[in-house]
């Protein structure tokens, strides 16, 4: 009896061995297909194959939850249904300044209409840049903004951080209410999660002030929209005559994030003045229009154009996972390849594919001084080993990289040749190329990118090159540890 109760219970042991093996591997197979059933980079793919057969219960449901880029049905098809109304405007836009793009140099032409493609906004003459890179200063200049504001104040930020001055922007935001300038506000759900689960929402409700949640995260619907999707842009406007915009969000350094042993978080914003202050205002429009529910259409948004000031040719760019797909990546590619004598990038988080990658060691090859400027320090301990894993390739091909010891070095910036530069909110890494709603601003004129320059100058000063040669007899734990990094680069 024993005996026949042993064999009875083995037999059903290996019955339900063998059956969850099927169920892994049919479960495993099934998901791999599902990766590549979706044309995406060959690296991202593999990589998600990689984690998907290694890690099979923790791959596949992080692949539920950031594998593929929608955004939800529902907000895609309202999206979608925006964005034909929103080319309506910027077909006029780009009708009404077709001129200006004829008072750049040749070379930069092709350029600016790589960046308006895909119903993208137009090269704009007649505006006043200035760039600011003290933080503390950029808070009370928008407080002397807002207090100065006398008809609206639009404020998109992908991080509202509690405490320091950032309150001080928030108390005069309240008071510019309730002295009748019209104010919004649209914060990332995640980013400034702290700040929706504070007092102040409530507090500028109660003041006048309309708050919108963007792409919040709700529990459940991780099936129908990805987590990771962000809102990722750095816009602020007053009166539809001037704009901020740049890598800051609303934050106040001393406070900001002081646990993570990077110390403190440096910035640069840009102040824009002039008619290009438009394409910021329909840019804020269009996605105030997608985040609040109470809201179906993008029709009568066509913003005022603010009058000349001054004779910057300058030109917005915003990107984003639902529509104009991959033309900021395209944008960055041309420009690296179009750098004559000199490209400067500036960047906290650096993760390229292996096109970008390309590009960058091809420029330098051919005689063009790259130089990359990082952090030395991260906030992400896995960005800062998978950023490592591509030093070795940069340096045998003459790109010079500067670890910066002053901060965590969040400007993002790319300078090229002193004649044209891409200033805004984006990453050099996968996730701001492609999955992120990102802005920036594309200034074509020689004074603005002289002052880049010299900033770029006070960060080198504050930087240490990688020595090649050093570099080469790191620890070999070391070489490992980055490529191990380098396979969830992709993913980062």
């Amino acid at each position: 009896m024993n005996d026949l109760l042993s064999v009875f219970l083995e037999s059903t042991l290996n019955f339900s061995l063998n059956g969850l093996l099927a169920f892994h591997f049919l479960l495993v197979t099934y998901f791999i297909g599902v990766i590549i059933s979706v044309r995406r980079p060959v690296g991202v793919a593999f990589a998600w194959i990689f984690i998907v057969m290694t890690f099979p219960v923790v791959g596949i449901s992080l692949y539920v939850l950031i594998g593929e880029r929608p955004v939800g049905r529902k907000l895609t098809r309202k999206i979608i249904r925006m964005n034909r109304e929103y080319e309506k405007i910027t077909e006029d836009m780009r009708s009404m300044y077709a001129g200006d793009k004829l008072k750049l140099p040749i070379e930069a032409r092709s350029f600016s209409l790589l960046a308006e493609s895909n119903n993208g906004t137009p090269v704009v003459a007649g505006n006043m840049v200035e760039l600011h890179t003290e933080s503390l200063q950029i808070l009370q200049l928008f407080i002397d903004e807002i207090n100065q504001a006398k008809k609206s104040l639009h404020l998109e930020f992908y991080i509202w951080a509690l405490g320091g001055d950032a309150d001080r922007v928030g108390e005069a935001l309240i008071a510019a209410s309730k002295r009748g300038v019209a104010c919004r506000v649209l914060l990332d759900s995640l980013g400034s999660k702290d700040w929706f689960k504070s007092k102040w929402p409530a507090r500028f409700r109660n003041a006048g002030i309309e708050v919108t949640e963007a792409l919040p995260i709700q529990i459940g619907r991780f099936q129908f929209r990805r987590a990771d999707l962000r809102l990722h842009r750095k816009i602020f406007v007053i009166d539809n005559a001037i704009v901020w915009t740049g890598s800051m969000n609303l934050v106040d350094p001393r406070t900001f994030k002081q646990d993570s042993g990077v110390g403190e978080w440096v910035d640069a914003m840009v102040r824009v003045e002039g008619p290009i202050a438009a394409q910021f205002e329909l840019t804020f429009a269009f996605d105030w229009s997608v985040d609040n529910p109470k809201i179906t259409h993008f029709r009568d948004q066509k913003p005022k154009i603010a009058p000349s000031v001054g004779e910057v040719i300058a030109q917005e760019l915003a990107s984003g996972p639902v529509y104009r797909d991959d033309i900021l990546y395209q944008v960055m590619l041309s420009a690296i390849v179009d750098a004559q004598v000199e490209l400067t990038i500036t960047t906290p988080y650096f993760g390229p594919d292996d096109g970008l990658m390309q590009a960058l060691m091809s420029t330098a090859r051919r005689g063009v001084k790259v130089t990359l400027i990082v952090p030395k320090l991260n906030d992400s301990k896995l960005v800062a080993w998978s950023s490592r894993s591509y030093y070795e390739d940069l340096l045998n091909s003459g790109v010079h990289i500067a670890e910066f010891h002053g901060g965590l070095l969040h400007t993002k910036s790319l300078l090229v040749d002193q004649k044209a530069a891409i200033f805004g909110s984006v990453n050099f890494d996968q996730r701001s190329l492609r999955l992120n709603f990102e802005i920036s601003l594309i200034v074509y004129n020689e004074a603005f990118c002289a002052n880049l320059e010299k900033l770029v100058e006070s960060y080198i000063a504050q930087s240490n090159f990688v020595d090649p040669q050093a570099w080469a007899k790191r620890p070999k734990w070391h070489h490992y540890l980055e490529n191990a990094a380098h396979l969830t680069s992709p993913l980062l």
